[in-house]
């Protein structure tokens, strides 16, 4: 599991969520291993198994209510409940004034806490989505990462195959890139993988003899992209190293490839002198969206070819 600290949670969401760090300044270290933010209303009157280690937790305006509804020694022991596990973060919202006791218990545990004027609920969303991407688990893989059509295809292939070229004419046909050589996939769901890429290798990709180029800068701010989720895996093999018994010409049974556990459909493209390649993977993004709205061409076939041979059995 991926891991963020706090102090790089404040740093990246502070303008977006509005935050005043305001105590617990020497926790900017703490980790945070899961996506999860909480609000422990419970947890604040004694049940502690509604706060969990390694999160942050959002007091809102019940929660906020209840403390000063309470006598000075009770609220206290729930303050101490509040910070008698290992929480990473704790965010005042709504604009709710912070009480000095809870701005003790922040600097006495080194608990970063923070404040915003956001309400509750919208907070919450915010930073679930945010840390959702931020420790998601991730695997990087070597390919090219393109926008084709709506749908995010991973062109895989030996060196020297022209995945770049590919891509470059793609990308002259109003297709988009999104990383070139590297890329780096994070799981954000359980049956959903996105793919960025690398801040070092944004906007350029890299031809044989024409060297390092800028494709925002040559195509404009359309033709990239920052990010997208994993749809296609497409896979390049020379047609004369594939084995007569792998070139399925029916194209019968669907490949499939695991990435971070979750099965991505994959099509397979023999490269061959005279073939083109740019069209092949547009017409394999289409079918795949074909066959995502129960349409197979290849049953069709079969079916119709079925029906002809039936047809000619009883005119014997």
């Amino acid at each position: 599991m991926a891991q963020i600290n706090v102090a790089e949670l404040f740093k990246q969401t502070r303008r977006k969520l509005k935050l005043n760090w305001i105590a617990g300044l020497d926790g900017g270290f703490n980790s945070l291993t899961s996506e999860t933010v909480s609000k422990p209303s419970l947890a604040l009157i004694g049940h502690l198994n509604f706060v969990h280690p390694n999160r942050v937790q959002v007091l809102g305006c019940a929660e906020m209510d209840y403390l000063q509804s309470l006598q000075t020694t009770e609220a206290n022991s729930a303050i101490k409940n509040l910070y008698s596990t290992d929480l990473a973060a704790v965010i005042v919202a709504n604009g709710e004034k912070v009480p000095e006791t809870l701005i003790a218990a922040a600097n006495s545990h080194n608990t970063p806490l923070f404040s915003s004027p956001l309400r509750s609920p919208e907070l919450m969303d915010i930073l679930n989505h945010f840390l959702a991407q931020a420790v998601a688990e991730s695997v990087s893989m070597h390919g090219v990462f393109m926008e084709v059509q709506g749908f995010g295809a991973l062109i895989k292939g030996e060196a020297g195959m022209g995945k770049s070229e590919l891509a470059l004419e793609l990308i002259s046909r109003g297709h988009r890139l999104i990383a070139d050589d590297i890329v780096d996939f994070f799981r954000i769901s359980p049956e959903r993988i996105e793919g960025r890429c690398p801040p070092l290798l944004q906007d350029f990709i890299e031809v044989r003899g024409l060297g390092i180029l800028n494709i925002r800068a040559l195509f404009g701010d359309n033709s990239v992209k920052p990010t997208k989720p994993l749809d296609l895996i497409i896979q390049l093999e020379m047609a004369d190293k594939l084995a007569p018994h792998l070139l399925d010409r029916l194209k019968i049974k669907t490949l499939y490839e695991q990435v971070l556990g979750v099965k991505i459909p994959k099509v397979q493209i023999p490269i061959a002198a005279g073939r083109n390649i740019a069209v092949l993977v547009e017409v394999a993004i289409r079918n795949h969206m074909l066959l995502l709205r129960g349409i197979n061409a290849t049953k069709q076939f079969t079916q119709r070819q079925q029906r002809e041979m039936k047809k000619s059995a009883n005119t014997e």
